[in-house]
C-alpha cells in the first residue's frame, strides 16, 4: 500500500495540533501556585506563558488574569481584564476556517467559548470590584447584566430546555446592593426575585434552596418599604413572625467562596459499522442505545472491502471532574454569637447540569466531525490507489495505519475551562453596633476545622462587604 506525500504531511501536521494532555494538566503548574496560595507566583506564571494573549485561548487568558487582580485586591486592573474578556464573548463569532479545520481534528482548536456560568461569573467579579471601590451604580449594572445576559442565552435554546435559566444569587447580589444605599423598594423586588428562582430553578435543578438569610431581607425589606401586606404574607409562607429592630450600627455582608470548582476531562464512545443498503452504512453503540447513517455511496467489492478499516470509531465528549473543597461548612464568632453562612450558589452543580443541558448538541457536534472524517479517509484511501507512481511514498502498508492513528489522535474533546471559580459562594449579614469588631471564621467538615480572625470596622448606617476565598481542594478525582 502507498501513501502520498501530502496525505502523510496532513497526518502528522494534525495529530501534532490535536495533542494529548488535557488543558488542566497542560496548566498544572499555574492552578498548583493557586491552590497553594501563591497568587502573585501565579500571576508571573501567566505572564510568563503569554501565548494565549490572543488566539483561540485569549477569553481565558483575560478571565484568569481578571481574577488575579481581584484576588490580589488591584480591583480597577482586574476590571479592565474583566471588561475584555466580557467583549470577547459579546465578540464572539463562528470563523470558518477555524470551523472547518475543527471538523478535520476537535472542538479545541476553535477559539474558546465561555459556558454561560462562567460568562456570568465574569460580570459577578465585576460586581465585587466595583463593590471594593464603593462604585454602587456600577456595581448594580454588573449584577443586572447577569441575568439579562442568562435571558439573552436561554432564548437561544429549543423550547428553552435550559436548567441555568436565571441565577438567583445575582439577584441576591443586586438586592445586597441596593440594600446597601437605602433603596428598600428596589431591594425588596430584587429578593422577591431571587426567592422565586431559588423555588421555581434551583430547588428543582441544583438541589439548592432559599437561604434564611434572604428570607430575613425580604421581611425587613418589605416592612422598611412599608409594603405591610407582603410583610404578612411572608410571615405565612415563611412560618414566622417578624420582629423588626431599630438599627443602632452598621451591617457587615460576608461572602465566603469556598474551593473550586471542576475541571474538564473527556470520555468517549466506540461506534461499530453494520453495513447497509443502498448506499450506506449504520455507526452503533448498543450501550448507550446510540445509532448514525452514514453515506458512502455506490461502490465496487474492492471499495468496499477497504470500509473493513473503518468499521469501529471513536468519539469523544467532554465531562467534568470535581474537585471537592476541604471545608464543607463555615460560621462567623463575634461578640460570643455565631452566625452560620448559608449556600447561596453552587457552582459545581450548576456546571455539571449545564453540560448535561448541551449534551444532544454535543452528540450532533462530534458525529459531524466523525463523518467528515470518514468522508475524508474514503477519499484518501481512493485518491491514493489511483495516484501515479511518481508522486508516491512507498510506505508498504502504512495508510490503513495511518488513517486510523488520525482519528485516534485528534479525536479529542475540548476539555478548557475557567478553572479558579469558587465551588461554591456561601454568605451572611451581620448587624453590628458601630466600631471595630473581631471577627472570627470557622471553617470545618467534621474532621477539619481551621480558623482566621480578621477586623471591621463598622459604621453606622452603612453596610460593609468582605469577600473570602478559601483555597483548600481538593485534586480532580480524589
Amino acid at each position: 500500500m502507498k501513501l502520498s506525500r501530502s496525505v502523510v504531511v496532513l497526518i502528522i501536521l494534525v495529530i501534532f495540533l490535536a495533542g494529548c494532555a488535557t488543558y488542566y494538566q497542560k496548566t498544572l503548574k499555574f492552578q498548583t501556585y493557586i491552590m497553594e496560595g501563591e497568587i502573585e507566583k501565579a500571576r508571573d506564571w501567566l505572564n510568563k506563558n503569554d501565548k494565549d494573549r490572543e488566539g483561540k485561548n485569549e477569553l481565558l487568558y483575560y478571565m484568569y488574569r481578571g481574577w488575579i487582580g481581584w484576588m490580589l485586591g488591584d480591583n480597577s486592573s482586574s476590571n479592565e481584564d474583566l471588561e475584555r474578556a466580557d467583549l470577547l464573548m459579546e465578540d464572539y463569532h463562528k470563523q470558518l476556517g477555524y470551523e472547518a479545520f475543527a471538523l478535520i481534528s476537535n472542538p479545541g482548536v476553535k477559539p474558546y467559548q465561555a459556558e454561560d456560568f462562567e460568562k456570568v461569573m465574569v460580570n459577578y467579579f465585576k460586581a465585587l470590584n466595583y463593590i471594593r471601590l464603593g462604585e454602587y451604580d456600577e456595581a448594580l449594572v454588573e449584577a443586572r447584566r447577569i441575568t439579562i445576559k442568562l435571558h439573552q442565552l436561554n432564548d437561544k435554546y429549543k423550547d428553552h430546555k435550559n436548567r441555568y435559566s436565571d441565577d438567583a444569587f445575582a439577584h441576591v447580589m443586586i438586592g445586597l446592593v441596593y440594600d446597601a444605599t437605602k433603596d428598600y423598594n428596589n431591594a425588596f423586588i430584587a429578593y422577591r426575585n431571587a426567592l422565586e428562582v431559588y423555588e421555581e430553578v434551583y430547588t428543582k435543578n441544583f438541589g439548592l434552596e432559599a437561604p434564611e438569610q434572604l428570607k430575613r431581607d425580604i421581611l425587613r425589606t418589605a416592612y422598611l418599604t412599608g409594603f405591610h401586606d407582603e410583610v404578612a404574607y411572608y410571615e405565612n409562607k415563611f412560618g414566622v413572625k417578624y420582629d423588626h429592630q431599630e438599627p443602632d450600627g452598621g451591617d457587615l455582608v460576608f461572602l465566603w467562596q469556598n474551593g473550586f470548582g471542576p475541571v474538564k476531562d473527556e470520555w468517549s464512545i466506540t461506534f461499530t459499522m453494520v453495513p447497509g443498503d443502498a448506499g450506506f452504512v449504520t455507526y452503533t453503540n448498543e450501550e448507550y442505545g446510540l445509532t448514525f447513517p452514514f453515506y458512502i455511496g455506490d461502490r465496487s467489492k474492492e471499495k468496499q472491502a477497504q470500509l473493513r478499516d473503518l468499521s469501529i470509531l471513536r468519539v469523544a465528549f467532554p465531562k467534568y471532574v470535581e474537585r471537592a473543597p476541604l471545608y464543607t461548612r463555615a460560621s462567623l464568632k463575634v461578640n460570643g454569637n455565631v452566625y452560620p453562612l448559608e449556600l447561596a450558589e453552587n457552582i459545581n452543580n450548576i456546571a455539571f447540569k449545564t453540560l448535561q443541558d448541551r449534551m444532544i448538541r454535543e452528540l450532533g457536534n462530534a458525529l459531524l466531525r466523525l463523518a467528515t472524517k470518514r468522508a475524508m479517509e474514503l477519499a484518501v484511501r481512493e485518491a491514493t490507489a489511483s495516484e501515479s507512481e511518481e508522486d508516491q511514498l512507498d510506505v508498504g502498508d502504512v495508510a490503513p495505519a495511518a488513517i486510523t492513528l488520525l482519528n485516534a489522535f485528534t479525536e479529542k474533546a475540548d476539555t478548557r475551562n475557567w478553572q479558579t471559580l469558587p465551588y461554591s459562594i456561601s454568605y451572611t449579614r451581620i448587624m453590628l453596633p458601630e466600631g471595630t469588631h473581631n471577627i472570627r471564621l470557622q471553617t470545618s467538615n467534621g474532621q477539619h476545622s481551621n480558623e482566621q480572625d480578621f477586623e471591621f470596622k463598622i459604621r453606622k448606617g452603612k453596610t460593609s462587604f468582605f469577600t473570602f476565598q478559601s483555597l483548600e481542594t481538593q485534586q480532580p478525582g480524589e
